[in-house]
């Protein structure tokens, strides 16, 4: 008889594309909050979506899981604290993945990556090195590249919004980086911005988001080997029809290059895949 596991209501597309960051701004959720929160999506039928909880590396002594909880560990507080975080994990938790930034825009990111990489010799899981989209940038890729080469599961990880206005980067200029980690052939990672499926304008702040449905399929057409100025068309397209298409058309192939993005609102991104039609909750077929 039988025992393959059921087809997941998630396509392979979008498969662990969430990460939850419920404790990060600008959710700001209580840690017992989260851990509640997140056991509740692990259970869910939409669970395929979702990757692991993220949590700061100076938290990491609040943590308490009655059963296995995979983790990722942000270093919000320099890489000494991270290492100790990584030393003595919480019963029942993993560290699954690490994040950090290794400089602030405008630095040099080459002495920060390499003292991250150093401190992380031997760990066995991926770590993602948020580099700011600034100088040094190709330089930095190049040694991630290289380190990747040799066996390390690293990637990199990129800002695409925030507070301010020159956090959220252009289409063009993430386009060009998506084309420079393809071209190297390195994994990324997304963070911040990233609260619906389509390119929008928040009223609020007057901020122009990224969609996360832009970025599929901007990915999708660079693992293609399309051109940086067509990459920079899909992420600055409002037009729903074509990023459908690319989505419908790629559904059953594992996501490209990236690795996905932290959402402190796992439900956000999720209901707006559902409106669009590209994920079905399994109850609505019953009906």
């Amino acid at each position: 008889m039988s025992t393959s596991r059921a087809r997941s209501p998630i396509p392979p597309l979008y498969t662990r594309l969430l990460d939850d960051a419920a404790v990060f701004p600008p959710g700001n959720a209580a840690l017992a909050e989260a851990l509640v929160a997140h056991q509740v999506h692990r259970q869910a039928w939409y669970s395929d979506l979702v990757g692991a909880l993220l949590v700061p590396a100076t938290w990491r002594g609040e943590l308490r899981s009655a059963t296995p909880l995979a983790v990722g560990l942000i270093a919000d507080a320099g890489l000494d604290v991270l290492a100790a975080a990584l030393e003595a994990p919480a019963e029942n938790v993993s560290y699954v993945q690490v994040e950090a930034a290794v400089a602030k825009r405008g630095e040099d990111p080459g002495p920060g990556l390499r003292r991250l990489l150093t401190l992380l010799e031997g760990y066995e899981h991926p770590v993602y090195a948020e580099i700011p989209l600034t100088w040094g940038l190709l330089g930095a890729l190049d040694e991630l590249a290289a380190a990747r080469a040799s066996g390390r599961p690293v990637a990199a990880k990129f800002r695409t919004g925030g507070l301010a206005s020159e956090l959220f980067p252009t289409p063009m200029e993430l386009a060009a980086v998506v084309c420079a980690c393809r071209d190297r052939g390195l994994p990324f990672k997304l963070t911040a911005g990233l609260h619906n499926a389509m390119r929008h304008t928040d009223p609020e702040t007057g901020f122009t988001h990224h969609g996360f449905l832009n970025v599929l399929a901007a990915t999708c057409a660079a693992a293609e080997g399309a051109e940086v100025v067509d990459v920079a068309a899909l992420l600055g397209t409002t037009q729903p029809l074509t990023l459908l298409e690319a989505a419908r058309r790629n559904r059953d192939a594992a996501r490209p290059l990236w690795v996905g993005f932290g959402t402190c609102s796992v439900p956000e991104p999720l209901h707006d895949l559902v409106g669009l039609g590209l994920v079905h909750d399994p109850k609505d077929a019953q009906q």
